[in-house]
């Protein structure tokens, strides 16, 4: 049994020593019981069925590997990271943690998964979790080239060279079963519309949106079918949010006279490529053998914290804690700037762009109950 969420500050055995307990001369064995399992369930312990997480993707699981990038697409300064362990800005784009580190910590794993390229660490950590991931990339490599980020192909690149060192530091037989047994957190899609699609003219002059999904899903299939040539096996395939109702399309629909709500077009393209991305789920699980993919939807439940915050806790969802909260990211959310909020879990967004970690981790949680428990 994976237990998640678990306040390890808080979290204190039974006392074995109350008055309640009538057979007292049993207590100091109680209590060695008590620690035993409290250090089982903290550390996973042999309960996990996952020993690594192993993620792919875009700022949504950038755990910081744009920092040791040529991009304008940073986040390695305060305010960002106020809220993570130690306050330290790690060049993740929330106020705290991401979703891979809440999914790590909820598989029994260490709370966090870090970046690869971050020289802080080693294979020796990695060999636990490590993200490929990169802020502003996409399926397509005109996505990546906008922001000068790291396109998919060359985080496939890091990933191999991440095998080697594994095998090196692990065994080769031992390296096999962390590789087959991980689990792929693969998320990313919605900078192939926001900054691609809908901002380059040329590939708006080459495809009709429809073609431009079809060609997007035919680039993710072909990456399911690379990773799971290099032994990749149990895969958690991210749909894309109501990219529409992010802070920044919604100061875009008010600039352009056309209020101040959520653009429902940018939602229904979103809806739909959401569609295709399960269709292609379903066809990988039944030609690949032995593979195991889920489609992890993050589009409803985050609908339902904007459209109700205050059911979730929420006092704001149209616009963002950091800085003005209207279009704000990355330098332009620093924190000489005085307008950012004090609370961010009062907050559906942290900036323009990203949620905070209070919505981030409720929508883990309802994938954990919906798609990722498979896997538990």
């Amino acid at each position: 049994m994976i237990i998640s969420s678990i306040n390890y500050k808080s979290f204190t055995p039974k006392n074995p020593y109350s008055t309640k307990n009538k057979n007292k001369n049993m207590a100091p064995y109680l209590f060695i019981l008590s620690t035993i399992l409290l250090v089982m369930i903290t550390s996973g312990g042999a309960t996990a069925k996952v020993p690594a997480i192993i993620v792919f993707g875009d700022s949504s699981v950038d755990a910081g590997n744009n920092n040791q990038i040529s991009t304008m697409l940073k986040s390695n300064f305060r305010p960002y990271g106020r809220d993570f362990f130690g306050g330290r800005p790690t060049g993740r784009f929330s106020n705290g943690r991401i979703p891979p580190d809440l999914i790590s910590e909820a598989f029994g794993l260490r709370p966090f998964v870090p970046a690869y390229l971050d020289p802080s660490y080693n294979i020796s950590d990695f060999a636990g979790g490590v993200c490929f991931a990169s802020a502003g990339t996409g399926f397509d490599n005109a996505t990546s080239n906008v922001l000068n980020v790291i396109p998919l192909w060359k985080e496939v690149e890091y990933y191999k060279d991440y095998q080697n060192k594994l095998k090196s530091y692990l065994g080769e037989t031992k390296a096999k079963d962390v590789i087959s047994e991980a689990l792929y957190i693969i998320s990313l899609g919605t900078n192939d519309f926001l900054e691609n699609y809908y901002t380059l003219p040329n590939t708006r002059s080459k495809y009709t949106l429809d073609q431009f999904q079809d060609f997007l899903v035919g680039l993710a299939e072909a990456f399911i079918k690379e990773i799971y040539g290099l032994g990749a096996r149990k895969m958690s395939f991210t749909g894309l949010p109501p990219m529409g109702c992010l802070p920044l399309e919604r100061t875009t629909n008010y600039v352009n006279g056309n209020g101040d709500g959520c653009m429902d077009g940018y939602n229904v393209v979103a809806s739909h490529f959401n569609v295709k991305l399960s269709n292609l789920v379903k066809k990988m699980n039944e030609e690949m053998p032995g593979i195991r993919v889920v489609f992890s939807n993050p589009y409803g439940p985050f609908m339902q914290i904007i459209r109700k915050p205050s059911a979730f806790g929420f006092e704001v969802a149209s616009v963002a804690c950091c800085a003005s909260g209207m279009f704000e990211m990355g330098y332009l959310c620093d924190q000489m700037n005085p307008f950012t909020c004090t609370d961010a879990n009062k907050y559906v967004f942290w900036d323009s762009f990203h949620p905070t970690e209070k919505t981030s981790r409720i929508i883990v949680d309802y994938l954990l109950k919906h798609s990722l428990h498979e896997f538990l």
